[in-house]
């Protein structure tokens, strides 16, 4: 593991050549913007395709979209709970 990973408690992401699982997060996400936003839109603009797709993953899909992996939270709520403990445990080391 590298220093920062060590430092943070972390496991990189890592799979062998060939692992079909390495796309898996990916291409869940990409079927959930086209299902939920793309298929059967029709944009004005390709400003407004933009704006629309911008909105779905930094409105909804990070901030509000619980995911099932993520044990039925979203994003963002997952990196401040992690945040909130990784500094509890550093505040106790201390």
């Amino acid at each position: 593991m590298t220093p920062k990973l060590t430092e943070y408690s972390m496991t990189a992401s890592m799979s062998r050549n060939g692992n079909c699982w390495v796309n898996a997060p990916t291409e869940s996400f990409f079927n959930s913007l086209k299902n939920e936003r793309v298929h059967g839109t029709s944009y004005a603009t390709r400003a407004d395709e933009q704006a629309a797709l911008f909105e779905y993953i930094e409105a909804f899909y990070n901030r509000r979209r619980r995911h099932s992996t993520l044990g039925y939270s979203s994003p963002v709520r997952l990196t401040e709970n992690w945040i909130s403990e990784h500094a509890a445990q550093q505040a106790k080391a201390a």
